[in-house]
């Protein structure tokens, strides 16, 4: 029964020998490097088993009580010590390295490493029928009764030898306890035995030692593994358990070549950058050199130019000092000598072509040879010249041109003829008089003079100088005197002046000029004229005071310069829109604003008239443009304006000299706040060409004159309004004068009221101060009117004004009379005036029994006249005309000289107002007057109180 039993087991085991043998096969290539090392450590774990089985308890008969001796290879003492044949140092140290691993990651948990190899306890123990202590037992069963030669022969089977056929391969290697023991053969009758199936029980301390390295191990057969045993057979091959596999080697080896090309072309890359490198240096080299090259010919170039510089030097001083006598041979030895090697050298290194002159002074020929432009000698110019000219055969071609005159402080050495030009020479008055500047000064020769160093200027001027001779102050020498050759002398040198020749000159105090105004086409159909629209300014007149270009003003002499500017526009604009001045300095591209009157949005329904005005003092090539300006991008130049045509010119200036004394000032308005009712504005000083005659009040709300004359002043007020009061009632600008204390309108002028809009009001005139008087303004508005002013620097809110002396001006103010005023429709009539302001010597009013009593202004005196008009009138008409007409004087033309326009009432207004400013000369004996038309509508009512007036300026010319 017990025999039947281990045979079962044994062919269990077999069979489940070959299961594994089948599993193993194909396992991962993995599991086959591991192998080798695998069996090195079994081998190694067998034999301290064994030794441990034969020492232990359980011995041959140790369970059984067998009290025999024990004998046979498993007996102590009977294995050697000896070290295996097989035995490979490095096969176990890295076999000691894999398990010492394999046990660090699991000793602290020995049950899970036993759990995860069971194969390997499959393999070696089975597990006792008792579920509390198990006990690990060798598979290998020996007989009971083992005789001397059977116990030899098992002894013999044991040994890890090869000398039966039982084992194959690498199972030869491995210990006998642990090697796959060979099926028994089935033993039938009673010559078997039945003690052949008694297990041999393992040392517990082998079990444990494979216990705690589960790597040793392999997977259950739960989990596709398969005992060790059988696995090793069927994946390694004798002799190769200590090499890597052939995959292994073939990698490291793939691994080797790719880092030998990595290398390989990483050097190629260094080689690539290193020629590069190189051949970058060297076109540094290169540019290196040839800009060395560039700086050598540089050089050359320069030196040969002094060269040139020194022997044409050489030649003016050989001009100098040698006598008229030997000048002719001089001058041809000089040219044949010097001037062909200066031509040969100029020509290889600057690559001009010059030509070479040969003069012959006895035939009175020049003939001149050159290489490119003169292939044939000329004979001279294509005319004779006349007296006092000569031939000059250095234009091309030879012309004729005036004899030179000697220059103060030259004498003659030649007389001009018809080949060549008058010669003269420098005297040297430190040579010819001696002492000219004492004993103790130093003299110093210069062209035309002398100078005397280390004298000073109050010296000089005493008349250090002497004869002849006056110290020019900016060049501080001593210049001689001009000679007028026969001349008059209009003023004769001083000690420091020279001398003045010829009649003089009339000296001018004043001038006008006038000009009509256009605006230029439109470039393209949505042309906008946002960035500024200059207006194009043409002059009928050509005088030598400015030039007309480009539709701009350029002076050309210094003064100071009123500017008015008549305009009248219907626009449907958004906002407003904005004409001003501006004057562009001749050294800088930007310039300044000088005025800037704001037109407000009508909707396009009627026109509006509005006039610019300001003084400023301007130098020679500074240039004066008017622009037309939008605050925004909705404004079409083609579609949104409508100019209308002026008939009269609508700009003229006044210029006024510095001789006359005028003093310019120009100021800005210094707040930005909300008022109602009335506003007095404060004064910031933005230029002013004499600060001794004008100044600010200590409140910076007037203006004080420390002398008496006549002031012309402009002043244009930026506003914007809230209330509808504010149109009903508009507003008002008034001009105060304060003398001693006591205060009195000058002048006034109205504007209509807007409802959230903007808007300019403006007032210009003239008045007579006298020495203390102050200038004063107000803006009046309705109670409910809010109105926010505005103060900047772009010239909308700025007053300017020039005070003249009264020795060459004189000021006339008149408002409209009381009796005589058109009213209805009224067709191009004469408006009646009431002088305000005393008589003058220059200018009136025609009184009664004079023809044209109280209509006609007339001037006394040549001069020129500036004239500002403010008319506040009640009208129906469509287009309202107010025209100042001049009545000729002494060689002038009677006819229209200024003239203004302006459209409809505004809506929910109760009065409109029209005016008009303009320059002109005037002479002994001529008349101006005023005439209104109204085209489609009639007048109502024109008042003669506040905001109508007519200020009259005349200065001498």
């Amino acid at each position: 029964m017990f025999l039947f039993r281990t045979e079962s087991r044994e062919s269990q085991s077999h069979r489940t020998l070959l299961k594994v043998e089948r599993e193993i096969y194909i396992t991962d290539a993995k599991m086959v490097l591991v192998t080798p090392v695998l069996l090195l450590l079994l081998s190694l774990i067998s034999l301290q088993a064994v030794a441990e089985i034969c020492r232990g308890t359980h011995c041959y008969g140790a369970e059984t009580g067998d009290p025999r001796p024990c004998t046979g290879a498993h007996c102590p003492g009977s294995r050697s010590s000896r070290t295996p044949r097989q035995f490979n140092p490095t096969t176990q140290g890295r076999a000691a390295h894999v398990v010492a691993s394999q046990h660090h990651a699991y000793h602290s948990s020995p049950r899970a490493a036993s759990e995860a190899y069971p194969a390997v306890q499959t393999l070696r123990v089975r597990h006792s029928d008792s579920g509390s202590g198990a006990r690990i037992k060798a598979p290998e069963v020996l007989p009971a009764r083992c005789t001397d030669a059977d116990c030899a022969a098992l002894v013999k089977q044991l040994q890890p030898t090869n000398d039966t056929q039982d084992c194959r391969g690498i199972e030869c290697r491995l210990p006998l306890r642990i090697r796959p023991k060979a099926r028994a053969k089935s033993c039938v009758g009673e010559g078997c035995s039945s003690e052949e199936s008694q297990p041999v029980h393992l040392s517990d301390r082998a079990a444990q030692f494979l216990g705690d390295f589960p790597e040793l191990g392999y997977p259950s057969s739960e989990l596709g593994g398969a005992p060790l045993g059988v696995q090793l057979t069927c994946d390694i091959k004798p002799g190769e358990n200590e090499v890597p596999s052939e995959d292994a080697l073939i990698l490291h080896l793939q691994l080797a070549k790719g880092q030998e090309k990595l290398v390989e072309a990483l050097r190629g890359q260094q080689m690539v950058i290193r020629d590069l490198q190189q051949k970058l240096a060297d076109q540094q080299e290169a540019l290196l050199s040839q800009q060395r090259e560039i700086l050598d010919q540089q050089r050359r170039m320069y030196e040969q130019m002094d060269v040139v510089k020194a022997q044409y030097g050489l030649l003016s001083d050989t001009v100098k000092q040698v006598s008229f006598q030997g000048l002719q041979a001089e001058l041809q030895s000089y040219f044949e000598s010097h001037l062909a090697g200066l031509q040969s050298q100029a020509r290889s290194h600057l690559q001009k072509s010059y030509a070479v002159h040969k003069m012959d002074m006895d035939s009175k020929v020049m003939d001149v040879v050159g290489e490119a432009n003169f292939p044939q000698p000329l004979l001279g110019c294509p005319s004779p010249c006349g007296k006092e000219e000569f031939c000059d055969f250095q234009r091309d071609p030879p012309q004729c041109e005036k004899c030179t005159m000697c220059p103060p402080g030259f004498f003659l050495i030649s007389q001009c003829s018809p080949t060549a030009d008058r010669m003269c020479q420098d005297r040297d008055e430190c040579l010819e008089v001696p002492n000219i500047c004492g004993e103790r000064v130093k003299c110093l020769n210069t062209p035309g003079g002398f100078r005397c160093l280390g004298v000073s200027e109050r010296e000089a001027m005493m008349g250090l100088c002497g004869h002849d001779y006056f110290y020019n102050q900016e060049l501080q020498e001593c210049q001689a005197c001009s000679d007028c050759d026969g001349e008059s002398v209009s003023s004769p040198c001083t000690a420091i002046s020279d001398s003045v020749c010829g009649q003089p000159s009339e000296s001018r105090l004043s001038q006008s000029w006038g000009g009509n105004v256009a605006v230029p086409p439109a470039r393209t159909s949505g042309a906008h004229i946002f960035p500024g629209l200059q207006l194009n300014i043409r002059g009928k007149e050509r005088i030598d005071l400015l030039s007309n270009e480009a539709g701009q003003v350029t002076f050309l002499q210094h003064g100071l310069v009123w500017l008015d500017h008549n305009f009248a526009i219907k626009h449907s604009c958004r906002n407003f829109l904005q004409v001003g001045m501006r004057l562009n300095g001749s050294q800088e591209e930007e310039g300044w604003d000088l005025s800037g009157v704001r037109i407000e949005q009508p909707d396009g329904k009627y026109f509006q008239g509005v006039s610019a005005s300001s003084g400023v003092e301007v130098e020679p090539n500074q240039t004066f443009t008017l622009l037309l300006k939008s605050p925004n991008q909705h404004c079409n130049q083609s579609k949104d304006l409508h100019v209308y045509d002026i008939t009269t010119p609508s700009f003229s200036l006044l210029w006024l000299s510095h001789d006359t004394g005028a003093v310019a000032m120009t100021a800005q308005m210094s707040l930005l706040t909300h008022y109602q009712t009335s506003y007095r504005p404060t004064f910031r000083l933005t230029s002013v060409s004499d600060p001794y005659m004008i100044i600010v009040t200590h409140d910076n709300r007037g203006v004080r004159f420390t002398e008496s004359g006549v002031v012309k002043f402009v002043l244009q007020q930026a506003l914007y309004s809230m209330g509808h009061t504010c149109i009903r009632e508009g507003f008002s600008l008034i001009a105060y004068t304060n003398h001693n204390g006591t205060g009195q309108e000058a002048m006034q002028a109205f504007k209509t009221g807007v409802n959230y809009r903007d808007t300019s009001i403006t007032l210009s005139g003239a008045v007579s101060v006298a020495s203390g008087d102050t200038l004063s303004f107000e803006v009046t508005s309705p109670s409910q009117c809010n109105i926010r002013y505005f103060g900047d620097s772009t010239g909308i809110s700025m007053l300017s004004l020039i005070w003249i002396p009264s020795a060459v001006s004189s000021a006339l103010t008149a408002t409209v009379s009381r009796t005589g005023l058109p009213f209805g429709a009224v067709r191009n009539k004469p408006l009646s005036f009431q002088q305000i302001s005393p008589d003058t010597l220059q200018v009136h009013l025609a009184r009664s029994g004079e023809p044209n009593s109280q209509k006609n202004f007339i001037f006394h005196e040549k001069g020129t006249a500036n004239i500002a008009l403010n008319l506040k009138l009640i009208h129906s008409c469509n287009i309202v005309k107010l025209t100042l007409q001049r009545v000729g004087g002494q060689g002038q033309q009677a006819g229209p000289v200024a003239q203004q326009v302006s459209g409809y009432m505004p809506e929910g207004s109760e009065w409109a107002s029209i005016g008009l400013r303009a320059s002109f000369p005037v002479q002994n004996g001529t008349a101006i007057y005023v005439t209104l038309d109204c085209i489609r509508g009639r007048v109502n009512q024109i008042t003669h109180e506040g905001g109508t007036n007519i200020s009259i300026l005349w200065v001498a010319v």
